[in-house]
């Protein structure tokens, strides 16, 4: 009986296991985040040869992803899904048309992307930039479903009805329900935090709390909707500290989304992040990277089976067809944009014998790109005759620069390769590309720009605050007070030499400064979350304060009527022009000084009490007040109880 009883047993256990098995269903997806506009592999775009391995040590390349996603659904016979987490345009020459023709959609949909949505870039165009983007696609050949939730509409804003009925138009939705092999999957798109910090162009548009979208969200697609799977295209991003990590913390937050396809931070995963029930993976960024991730859902139930990161490299034979088109946009591209300029995509500009990269740090990228800043505009109005007219110091924010310049097979630099190092940016004229502005400034305001490095940098935990300078020098302690760790700044130039700066407040000399017009908004908007310890108030050369910003606008021709603006990704152009041909062959060479730091950026940590408190400014004489009163209530409190306690014994004993 007990015999029976067993197999019995058994054969239930193999019944049911059998029955679970056979519900379970596989689905394969296949992720990007922040392609930026990097169709090419890199760096350099000299190197990239498609069809030929050899010799080859470029990363990327939209047309290597294509056969990517064309091998891993030729090879699976479960569903197959291709997904991206936004930031799919504004890194590179391709996305100055991307108003006009939409290249980087039309790519995603010829590539066979089943959603994607928008990240904080996707903004940088404005509302009408977006809108103009998204008919555009529409017209020439389509686009992917996007998916976006974030969104918030304010009907008293009639400049926001362009893009809501573009939205409407290019079916652009909170969310879509695909069937695929049986499985009802819901993805929607979201926006993190961080991602709306740095959307200033959205404007008037605005964005709702990430967590509690991405709730209703979840509430919908597993109530009203009765998906199997929910998925999550997040630009909210991961960090290793999980207090900062966007991402981890919508997965904390929100119960029941199974899989975040994260975008945002340019993280490289080699394996999924799980907190809770919830997936999460991020695939690097400029199509160096695809990721596939396979999974198992049964009953209510997702299964992580495996999950295997591709590098994008030589290896990879480009899909012909997804290589065409791209070599179709960029004779568009030539033809448009760059040949009014007498330039062209692939065109050399000059070659160096070394890597020029970009660190948080003093790097040799960031001091080129601060010099050509300081340089364009002396160039455009500065009059030898006038000092006041003259550029004292220029700024650059790492958060702005995205490639590295590297030297490759054959050390030459293309126009490609330097706008992708500085791509970003729209001008006022409605014009891509950051125009740059010039505005003058108290001594103790330039300290307080750089403390921006010091000390806003680590307290937001980005490393995009940190700040590349030309026509200055400073020495910085991190052990001192928060906004006061500068200690020392000079001026002046790697070629004329250095003087001290008298940044104390009775000194009323002013200080010419330039910088694009994102870096210089920024500045201005520093003391806001510093609790106006570091306020800075841009001015005219009178040291009259600058209400608008655009009124700075560097004119880069004065013979035509209104302003012209300069642009500085032309600027960085014609900057690497000027330098010398050392070697004869026809082409400028890269100054030795950008092999290497110039000490424009020292750190020197010490706990000295003198350094410490050296030249104490409001900040850290408030710590020491602090400090004081704390020392005052952890001693002189107790002191003072321990006389009064003596004091009424005495008195006591007296009776």
């Amino acid at each position: 009986m007990m015999k029976l009883m067993r197999c019995v047993t058994v054969a239930i256990v193999l019944l049911f296991s059998l029955n679970a098995f056979a519900a379970e269903k596989l689905i394969t997806i296949v992720h990007t985040n922040d392609l930026h506009s990097h169709f090419q592999g890199f760096p350099p775009e000299i190197d990239y040869r498609p069809f030929d391995a050899a010799g080859d040590k470029t990363l990327g390349g939209w047309a290597r992803v294509a056969s990517v996603i064309s091998d891993v659904r030729q090879k699976r016979d479960n569903p197959v899904l291709v997904l991206d987490a936004g930031d799919f345009s504004m890194g590179g020459l391709f996305h100055m048309l991307t108003r006009e023709e939409a290249f980087e959609l039309r790519l995603l949909k010829a590539m066979g992307y089943d959603a994607v949505t928008l990240g904080n870039h996707e903004f940088d165009f404005k509302p009408a930039g977006l809108a103009a983007m998204l008919r555009a696609a529409k017209a020439n050949g389509g686009l992917p479903q996007v998916v976006f939730a974030s969104a918030v509409f304010d009907p008293s804003k009639p400049e926001l009805k362009t893009l809501r009925e573009a939205f409407a138009e290019a079916d652009v939705r909170p969310y879509v329900v695909l069937s695929r092999g049986g499985l009802k999957i819901g993805i929607f798109g979201l926006f993190g935090k961080s991602a709306m910090e740095f959307s200033p162009f959205a404007k008037p548009l605005t964005f709702s709390d990430p967590i509690k979208t991405a709730a209703e969200m979840t509430r919908i697609l597993r109530d009203e909707e009765k998906v199997d799977l929910v998925i999550c295209l997040s630009h909210g991003g991961i960090d290793p500290d999980p207090k900062h990590s966007e991402d981890e913390i919508l997965a904390k937050e929100v119960k029941g989304i199974d899989v975040i396809i994260s975008g945002h931070t340019h993280t490289k995963l080699d394996r999924p992040i799980v907190v809770g029930g919830t997936i999460i993976v991020q695939a690097w960024s400029y199509a160096r990277q695809v990721g596939i991730l396979e999974l198992a859902v049964a009953q209510g139930r997702v299964k992580l089976i495996n999950y295997k990161p591709v590098v994008i490299d030589s290896a990879i034979r480009a899909d012909a067809g997804i290589h065409d088109m791209i070599e179709s946009f960029k004779h568009r591209l030539d033809l448009e944009f760059l040949s009014p300029m007498q330039l062209s995509y692939d065109q050399v500009i000059a070659e160096t014998g070394w890597d020029l990269r970009i660190a948080a740090e003093e790097s040799p990228l960031g001091n080129l790109l601060a010099d050509s800043i300081r340089w364009a505009v002396n160039r455009a109005d500065a009059d030898p005759d006038d000092p006041q007219s003259i550029v004292h110091v220029a700024v650059e924010s790492n958060g702005l620069i995205r490639d590295d310049l590297i030297k490759g097979m054959t050390g030459k630099i293309t126009v490609g390769d330097l706008v992708r190092s500085f791509p970003m940016g729209i001008g006022m004229d409605d014009t891509m590309g950051y125009p740059l502005i010039s505005f003058y400034l108290y001594g103790y305001e330039l300290k307080r720009a750089m403390e921006i490095l010091t000390s806003v940098r680590p307290l937001k935990h980005n490393d995009d605050y940190y700040l590349q300078v030309s026509g200055m020098k400073f020495v910085y302690n991190p052990r001192r007070m928060f906004f006061d760790r500068v200690t020392s700044i000079e001026i002046g130039s790697d070629e004329e030499g250095y003087r001290p700066l008298d940044y104390s407040k009775s000194n009323k000399e002013l200080y010419r400064v330039a910088a694009n017009l994102y870096n210089a908004t920024f500045l201005k908007m520093v003391g806001r979350f510093t609790f106006s310890f570091l306020e800075i108030v841009p001015k005219d050369r009178r040291g009259q304060p600058i209400d608008d910003l655009p009124q700075a606008l560097v004119d880069a021709d004065k013979t035509k009527p209104g302003v012209q603006e300069l642009k500085q990704w032309l600027c960085l152009i014609d900057y690497v022009r000027s330098f010398k041909d050392l070697d004869g062959n026809g082409l400028p060479d890269m100054p030795e000084k950008y092999s290497g730091p110039l000490g424009r950026i020292v750190e020197k940590p010490g706990l000295c009490p003198a350094g410490l408190l050296s030249r104490a400014e409001k900040p850290t004489l408030i710590a020491l007040a602090a400090i004081c009163v704390i020392v005052f209530v952890l001693i002189g409190c107790p002191v003072l109880i321990v006389r009064n306690t003596k004091k009424k014994k005495r008195n006591r004993t007296k009776f």
